[in-house]
This record gives structure tokens, sequence and C-alpha cells, in this order.
């Protein structure tokens, strides 16, 4: 980690050192505004670069290296270890800068997460008029969230080249979004100042404000069968894929897979990973089997993961060989994230719509389906509202990134840094 130089003896303070060592005093006049063709240029750069989740390093590198290239200094750069507590491993954690304030207020977070989805590895991105979308059919294009990242790093860029002035800043890259938050789940708090407004660009068009989404769980399910000959003795076998397709076929049948709706409730699940079998003259014994369910009522969540799990108990009892031996289930399961709803009047919710209406937006408030790093935000104390930059289609080859909306998105951060818009009661930290 690399940490914030000693305080040594001087008539100013460390944090007016460092703004002047940073920025200079803006002479513009009006709201500012980015450089746009630089942040399209730099995110060309950012969604070429391949990082799924737990092997970010490359991406955040390049980052550190566009700050530094811009003249922050190294002591304002730091890490985490989130990493080192996810269940993934991986790489590297969270990045992490903090810039103290030319001027008093509440301290402001902006943040995205940088992995994408491994369809994503290997994309070239194409710019097709107001488009980027992937050069090959066989990618999906990664502007989940390579543009919510390059919005940040593109306002950080700017407050370091026009020298503007603005409130105390923190700005959060994190890792493993996509396999259930894990990099804001582990991040380490104590490293962003105590924010006060806290602001996530991620999907969607640039004018969506979502203030709240579902909560998940993930299950794993291992069906222990027995192995026989196919061909020879099928009737000594216990076939785990057998037990497995009963499983699965009753949840759809019943209206538990995919989207469900009951009197009681409205949520998704979905068996995502299936793995058995090696060869078709062996009864198979084994299935590893990972799945999901989401709902924003936290007893219905519960709900379905029981109903799947009993779903895959009675299919065990019923798959049997002819000396009534049955497979057996080894079940796991985890919170990925809880749901979660931001007050209407919530400071963050009305700072990001001002920002919006001032660059000629009209926001529209929206509750999300699925988890956001704002999910584990809100619920470790820090309200975290979050915006879109433009993308369309995420997770499918089928992605691309509108960018007019992707402009709009790098209008709005800096206004958001530049504390352009006055909220009522917040704090003011130096």
């Amino acid at each position: 980690m690399v940490g914030i130089p000693a305080k040594k003896s001087s008539k100013s303070s460390p944090s007016k050192r460092l703004s002047r060592r940073i920025l200079g005093r803006s002479e513009a006049v009006g709201p500012p505004e980015p450089d746009l063709n630089q942040a399209e240029q730099l995110l060309m750069q950012m969604l070429a670069i391949p990082g799924r989740s737990g092997q970010e390093r490359r991406v955040l590198e390049f980052i550190v290296h566009k700050l530094r290239q811009a003249g922050l200094p190294r002591s304002a750069i730091q890490w985490d270890q989130a990493h080192e507590r996810s269940p993934l491993g991986g790489e590297i954690g969270n990045l992490i800068v903090r810039l103290p304030g030319t001027r008093r207020g509440g301290r402001r977070l902006l943040m995205a997460h940088v992995d994408t989805v491994p369809l994503c590895v290997g994309a070239r991105p194409v710019r097709r008029g107001d488009f980027i979308v992937p050069a090959d059919s066989t990618t999906a294009l990664g502007a989940d969230n390579r543009a919510g990242a390059t919005v940040v790093l593109s306002t950080a860029l700017e407050l370091l080249r026009q020298g503007l002035e603005h409130p105390p800043l923190v700005f959060l890259w994190t890792v493993q979004e996509e396999v259930g938050l894990l990099g804001a789940r582990f991040a380490k708090l104590g490293l962003l100042g105590k924010p006060r407004l806290a602001f996530n660009f991620d999907g969607g068009a640039s004018r969506k404000v979502t203030i709240g989404a579902t909560g998940g769980q993930r299950m794993r399910i291992r069906i222990h069968g027995l192995a026989s000959h196919a061909g020879v003795a099928p009737q000594d076998g216990v076939s785990a894929i057998a037990v497995a397709g009963l499983a699965i076929a009753r949840l759809q049948q019943e209206g538990w897979h995919g989207l469900v709706e009951k009197p009681e409730g409205r949520g998704t699940a979905n068996i995502g990973v299936i793995h058995g079998g090696e060869a078709t003259n062996v009864v198979p014994p084994e299935v590893d089997i990972q799945a999901e369910a989401r709902s924003h009522d936290p007893a219905f969540r519960r709900k379905i993961v029981q109903t799947i799990r009993e779903a895959f108990e009675r299919a065990a009892q019923e798959v049997q060989n002819i000396h009534g031996q049955q497979a057996r289930i080894t079940w796991e399961e985890r919170s990925d994230y809880e749901a979660f709803r931001l007050a209407d009047d919530e400071p963050c919710v009305l700072a990001a719509e001002a920002a919006l209406r001032s660059v000629g937006a009209s926001p529209e408030r929206a509750i999300s389906q699925g988890g956001l790093d704002a999910n584990w935000m809100t619920q470790r104390g820090i309200p975290t509202v979050t915006l879109g930059c433009g993308q369309v289609n995420p997770h499918t080859c089928q992605e691309y990134l509108i960018l007019p909306e992707f402009r709009q998105a790098c209008r709005a951060a800096l206004r958001l840094a530049t504390a352009a818009e006055s909220v009522p009661a917040l704090e003011t930290t130096p």
C-alpha cells in the first residue's frame, strides 16, 4: 500500500500543501466541462484491456499510469487488500485516490468497478457513428463497466489538468463486482475518508438515477451418486445427472426457475453453472451446480432458496438403483448482497439529480433488478446512488455503448466532483 507521507514542519497543513502540488486555481467562468474527445480516447483504451473478475491488475495499472502522467503524486494513491479477503482470491485489491479539497464541503466519493464478465475477454472496440460496439460477434464489449471506470478516471484527470476548485474528494475503482460485489463488500472503508455523498457509475442511460437494488443469494449444489458401467450394469448406478435434470425440470415446471412470480412475492432464480460426467459409458457419479436467487424481499428470497434445496433433495430420493441406493446432496450457500432502497430525499440522490439537470438531462429514478456496488456501500453505512453511462445489453455479444450518453455522464460527474450543486444539511470537511 502506498501511504501518505508523514507530516513535516510547515506553516501550512498537509492537505493545503498537497492541494497546491496537485491543483492550481481555475480561472474558468461558468460550470466546468470535460474534454470529451480525450474521454472517448481514454474509453477506447480502457475497453481494449482484458480484465475479468479477479484479473484486474492491468486495467488498474493503466488508471494509475494516467493519473501519474497528469501530475497526481504517488502519495495520493492507495490500495486495499480486498482480494485477500475475497473467496475468489484475485490479483489485486481496490484502488483509492484521495484529493484534499480546495474549498470546504462534505467529502464526495465517485466510484466504479473495473472488472468485466468473461465474455468480454478479447473484445476489440470499434466506433460506428454514435455507438461503440465489439468488432467481433463472439465477444461482449465490456462497457459494463469500463464506461463507468472511464467516467471516474476522466473526472479525476480533468481536476488535475484544469486545476478546478472542489471539495474533498475520494475516487474508488473496485474489483470483482461481477462475481458478487466482492470488491465493495471487502473494501477498506477507513481509506475513504468518511464521504458524505457517494456516486457509483455503472450501467444504463445517463439520466437513470438508481436508488435501490435487489438482494442476491448464491448456492453451490453437489450431487453425489454412484458410478457404474452404463452398458454392462446401468442398474447398479445412481446418475447424478438424472438427479440434477429431475430437480431442474421440476423447478422450471412449477415456476421456481427464471422469473418467479408467486402470490407471496416476486424474484428470480437461475441455475447458472453445471458440471458433471466424464464418459458416455459411465453412469455419472458427481454433478457440481452453481445457482442464484434474487428478490427485493428477503423473506421471499429465502423461500426461493429453500424451494430449490427441497427440489434437489426430493430428486435425490427418487433416483435409486436396484439396490435402493440413492444420491446425496451437499449444499452450500452465502449471501451476495442485501437489497436496499434510498430515501427520496437522500442527499446523494438530490445531488445526482441536480447534476444531471445542470447538463440538460431529465433524471429518472429507477430500481435495479441486478446487484450493484451500491448495495454493499449502502449496507456498510455509505448511502450510494448509481448513475448510468450509456451501456446497453451488458453481458451479451449484443452489448454496445451510446456515446452521447457516455459524454453526458462525463459532464455530470465533473459537476458532482466540483460541487456545483448545493445540497442542504451537509457537514463540512477541510
